[in-house]
């Protein structure tokens, strides 16, 4: 008769099959006491959270975003291929600082790279409308997607106000108007091409990414005495004299 390993054991064997942890561990274990076994049990999976931690870090970068201020989000983007070095990458990246920033969209320019490339998310938006908010924008369900050579068709419908905000323009916030509806031709992230229509707030988080790979922002639709209020604020963006709780790059 063998004697069975306790299912701790067991189940180290099937994580780690042929292992340095799945074979000298388990044999280890049986001869331990239960409350020994739970602790060095604790130990391995405080390892393994962390080593999962630190290989998600290496995949995806959280990139610095450039402030307000840069030449480069002066620029015109410039249009890529897929040989474009490193694309897949920075699409990851930038999903990544996006979301850590807690943003809804993010531009190449704004990570330091003169190229027409955006990702924006706006189902985030739509989701965490109340019921009787969602009724104001009908037909607008959210899109997630990434955004190659775009290239605007045409704006329509009515203009209306809400109030934005950039990652590259921190603690600064305004309404902006903007018309309702936009045609958009554009490359995903495999280069598969589309041409969409979208309304509503997707509508405008997109009018405002394509901005940036237009080299204009969304305080250049200020009047010329709101945006000369903002005068000290801007500059001290520029000279980072700002708090934020993301990776930002200040100076020229």
């Amino acid at each position: 008769m063998r004697l069975q390993r306790p299912s701790c054991c067991r189940n180290i064997c099937r994580a780690y099959p042929g292992s340095f942890i799945g074979i000298i561990i388990p044999n280890f274990l049986i001869n331990q006491s239960k409350s020994i076994r739970l602790l060095l049990l604790k130990s391995l999976n405080l390892l393994e959270y962390l080593f999962k931690l630190t290989t998600r870090q290496a995949a995806f970068m959280v990139l610095p975003i450039v402030a307000y201020g840069n030449p480069v989000l002066r620029k015109v983007g410039k249009i890529i291929s897929p040989e474009y070095t490193g694309l897949t990458k920075l699409i990851e990246d930038m999903w990544e600082t996006m979301y850590n920033s807690r943003g809804v969209g993010l531009a190449a320019p704004q990570i330091n790279a003169d190229i027409r490339l955006f990702v924006m998310d706006s189902i985030q938006i739509i989701e965490n409308f109340e019921e009787d908010e969602k009724k104001d924008f009908p037909g607008d369900e959210g899109f997630k997607g990434v955004f190659i050579n775009a290239k605007i068709n045409s704006v329509n419908g009515n203009d209306w106000l809400y109030n934005e905000g950039c990652l590259s323009i921190p603690k600064i916030r305004e309404d902006i108007l903007r018309k309702e509806e936009i045609n958009i031709s554009y490359e995903d992230e495999n280069f598969i091409s589309h041409t969409s229509t979208f309304k509503g707030v997707t509508a405008r988080v997109i009018l405002h990414e394509y901005d940036h790979i237009e080299g204009k922002l969304f305080i250049d639709y200020l009047k010329p005495l709101k945006k000369s209020l903002l005068k000290r604020k801007l500059s001290d963006i520029t000279k980072g004299k700002v708090s934020v709780d993301y990776r930002m790059s200040f100076g020229k």
